[in-house]
C-alpha cells in the first residue's frame, strides 16, 4: 500500500489556516462596507431604519424632556413653575404617541441624514446630531390648536440630540471613507473567492478535499461573524461613552436601530457557517464510513 505523502496534510493545514484568517477579516469587512453603502449612505433606508424609534420610550422621553426644558426657559410662574413643568411634560409626552409626531420624526431624520453624511465626510470634529426643530414645530402647532396652556411659549429653534460625539466622529471618519469607497465589492470578492477555493479543491483533489475546504469556509464564516458582533458591541460602548448623559438613552436607541441589519447579518452568517461546517464534516464522516467496509478483511 502506498504511504500518503506527509506534505499533503501540512499543505492542507497551512491552506486552511490562511483561509480562516482571510475569512475572519473579510466577513466583517464585507458586512460593514455593504452596510455603509446600502444603509448609511441611502437616505430612504436610513430613515426607514430609524423611523420605528418614534415609538421608542427612550426617544419619546428625551423629546418630551427637551421640549419641556426649552419651553420652561420662556416661562416664569414662581411657585407654580414645577406644576406647569409637569403638566407640559405630560402633554408633550402624549403628543409623542401620535401620528403627527411620527411624521415629524421622519422629517427630522431625513434632514439629519444629510448632517450625518456631512459629518462623516468632514475634516474636523463635529458631533453627529438629530435636530428636533421639525418635531418641536409640529408639537407646538398641535398643542396650540388643542388649547394647551403655555404651548405658544414653546420656542422653535435648533434643539439637538447627540448620537455621535466629535471625538468618535473623527475616529470613525477615515474608516467610513474606506468602507464607502469599497462599497459592496469586498462581499462580492469574498463569495467569488469561496466558490473558487471549494471548486478548485474539489476538481484538483476530489470530493473529500472539497468537503474539507467547505468545512474551513464554514468555520471562517462563524469566526468572522463573531468578530463582526464584537466590533459592533465595542463601537456601541465607545460611541455612548462620549454622548451626554441626557441624550444617552436616545443615542443608544438610534445606534441599535442603525446597526440592526448588522446584527441580523451576524446571525445569518453564523447560521450559514454552521450549516456548511456541520454538513461538510458529517459528509466526510459518512464518506469515510461508506468506504471502510471495503478495507475490512
Amino acid at each position: 500500500m502506498r504511504t500518503p505523502s506527509p506534505a499533503i496534510p501540512a499543505t492542507s493545514a497551512a491552506f486552511s489556516a490562511v483561509l480562516l484568517v482571510l475569512l475572519t477579516v473579510l466577513v466583517p469587512f464585507s458586512a460593514l462596507s455593504a452596510w455603509v453603502d446600502l444603509e448609511i449612505d441611502d437616505t430612504d433606508r436610513y430613515v426607514a431604519a430609524v423611523s420605528p424609534l418614534a415609538s421608542d420610550p427612550a426617544v419619546q422621553n428625551t423629546v418630551a424632556d427637551l421640549v419641556t426644558e426649552e419651553a420652561m426657559r420662556q416661562i416664569d410662574l414662581g411657585p407654580l413653575q414645577d406644576t406647569v413643568r409637569e403638566f407640559l411634560h405630560g402633554t408633550v409626552r402624549s403628543f409623542t404617541t401620535t401620528e403627527a409626531f411620527q411624521n415629524a420624526w421622519d422629517t427630522a431624520n431625513r434632514a439629519a441624514h444629510k448632517a450625518v453624511a456631512a459629518a462623516l465626510d468632514g475634516d474636523s470634529g463635529q458631533p453627529v446630531t438629530i435636530d428636533l426643530a421639525p418635531v418641536i414645530d409640529q408639537a407646538k402647532q398641535d398643542l396650540v390648536r388643542d388649547g394647551v396652556p403655555f404651548a405658544d411659549q414653546i420656542p422653535v429653534e435648533r434643539t439637538e440630540i447627540t448620537v455621535l460625539g466629535p471625538g468618535q466622529a473623527d475616529d470613525l471618519r477615515n474608516s467610513f471613507r474606506w468602507l464607502r469607497y469599497c462599497s459592496i465589492w469586498p462581499a462580492v470578492a469574498t463569495l467569488v473567492l469561496l466558490v473558487l477555493v471549494v471548486g478548485l479543491a474539489t476538481v484538483r483533489r476530489g470530493l473529500r478535499a472539497g468537503l474539507w475546504a467547505t468545512a474551513t469556509v464554514g468555520a471562517g464564516f462563524v469566526l468572522g461573524a463573531i468578530v463582526l458582533r464584537v466590533l459592533v458591541a465595542v463601537a456601541r460602548s465607545r460611541v455612548l461613552d462620549e454622548v451626554p448623559g441626557s441624550d444617552r438613552d436616545a443615542a443608544a436607541a438610534v445606534f441599535d436601530a442603525l446597526t440592526a441589519s448588522l446584527r441580523t447579518t451576524v446571525w445569518a452568517v453564523t447560521a450559514v457557517g454552521a450549516v456548511l461546517l456541520v454538513g461538510a464534516v458529517s459528509a466526510r464522516v459518512l464518506l469515510r464510513r461508506g468506504r471502510s467496509p471495503a478495507g475490512v478483511r
